[in-house]
């Protein structure tokens, strides 16, 4: 069985997707921009951004029912790989103790320019 999520408190989806789906008693979230749902901005350093990202991230996840400390994979998409360790100092704020599985991959281009996105897949 298949649930939606969808939450006020992350962006709307910018396309034909849906924020996240349950399935299985887990939840998979798209990928998250780093767009401010008050400003409808994107800020603009990688820290700021990598914050944003997975405070939009958060909101899905506990939306569906979970938690941060229930992320077992991310997967993190970056448009410039020189931003991985910046990326990673911000990334560890949201995760501790037993870090989920990772995948960081950098790409030509992400929707609105943004310089990171991310997705992950937590149980409930």
């Amino acid at each position: 069985m298949k649930k939606i999520v969808s939450t006020k408190k992350a962006p709307a989806a910018i396309g034909p997707y849906s924020q996240a789906n349950i399935v299985n008693n887990s939840v998979y979230t798209s990928g998250q921009l780093p767009i401010n749902i008050e400003t409808g901005k994107m800020p603009e350093s990688i820290t700021e951004q990598t914050r944003q990202s997975l405070n939009n991230v958060k909101s899905i996840v506990e939306e569906a029912g979970s938690s941060m400390d229930k992320v077992f994979k991310t997967t993190v998409f970056l448009s410039d790989m020189n931003n991985f360790a910046a990326m990673n100092e911000v990334y560890k704020e949201f995760f501790s103790g037993d870090f989920p599985s990772r995948s960081a991959v950098e790409v030509a281009r992400l929707p609105l320019d943004a310089l990171v996105e991310i997705e992950v897949i937590a149980v409930i």
